[in-house]
């Protein structure tokens, strides 16, 4: 993984349908091409400062992700062939490019806890519930959950998600699709945790996204990446408190101090907060994917 930071993509070849906090997604008419930047977000906003190599790591992931679970569900990307790219445009989106079927997004986001932790943690202690799921008395914080849980939430397009309690869910998208997101969701976590804990990886919780293509259900988006996940080390886990993760956290700890009112624009962060960042993003893929 380089250490250049790609704030963003400007492609001649291929029109630009939007920039997202992290992607810049072109518009091929039937298909995607999804080019994952080093641009970094906190608190919904895009911070001045990139993370080196973070869309290398997340393209990565997401692509041995996708293919990890195909078993389970088909999910939109495709082979990759940028060719209709310039050489130079090749070289710029090496390693961080995903070529995808244009799929229409079901409007949620469909979360998966295996640990009593962020949001959950506080919903549990304010009335012993997540999500209208009632768990049992007497929890300690970041403490496994008896067997995960499904807690999907609205995807707003500004702004935060709302938690969603699966009777919601129903009536949003229907009680047959509910059921397959939910039946799916849980599946793709187990898989994929019984594969990150024989690599020293808990997966505390994460978020998958599906849409429509051909009247399929299929998995988009990205998958299992520190940006959607909350990845802690299995030596260092110790419940009854909060856990150092594998993402983000040092970004969102010095925020947090900084006397930001969380309103763009925001301030630049130190160099130090920057560098244990992008090592936790390294130490990620190297542990899930050796030799990347």
């Amino acid at each position: 993984m380089g250490e250049e930071i790609l704030r963003e993509t400007n492609l001649h070849s291929v029109r630009l349908l939007r920039r997202g906090k992290v992607r810049d997604i072109y518009d091929l008419g039937d298909r995607l091409l999804l080019v994952t930047t080093d641009r970094l977000s906190a608190f919904d906003v895009v911070l001045p400062n990139g993370l080196p190599g973070k869309g290398r790591v997340l393209t990565a992931l997401s692509v041995f992700w996708f293919g990890y679970t195909g078993d389970i569900v088909e999910n939109h990307l495709l082979p990759e062939d940028l060719s209709f790219l310039s050489a130079e445009e090749r070289e710029v989106v090496k390693g961080r490019a995903m070529l995808v079927k244009k799929a229409e997004p079901v409007p949620v986001e469909c979360v998966v806890r295996g640990y009593l932790s962020g949001s959950a943690w506080r919903e549990y202690r304010a009335n012993g519930q997540v999500h209208g799921i009632r768990l049992p008395q007497g929890l300690r914080e970041s403490e496994e959950l008896l067997e995960p849980i499904f807690t999907p939430t609205t995807k707003a397009r500004t702004g935060h998600d709302q938690p969603l309690t699966f009777e919601q869910l129903q009536s949003l998208v229907g009680e047959e699709l509910a059921s397959r997101l939910r039946e799916l969701s849980l599946q793709i976590y187990e898989k994929a945790s019984l594969y990150a804990g024989e690599r020293g990886i808990i997966i505390a919780d994460t978020k998958f996204e599906f849409g429509f293509y051909g009247g399929e259900l299929m998995l988009i988006d990205e998958l299992l990446t520190p940006d959607c996940s909350r990845f802690w080390l299995k030596e260092a886990y110790r419940p009854g408190r909060s856990q150092p993760s594998l993402d983000k956290q040092p970004v969102r700890d010095w925020l947090e101090n900084s006397g930001w009112d969380k309103n763009p624009p925001a301030p630049e962060l130190p160099p130090g907060v920057v560098e244990e960042t992008a090592r936790r993003y390294q130490e990620v893929c190297q542990r899930l994917l050796p030799g990347k």
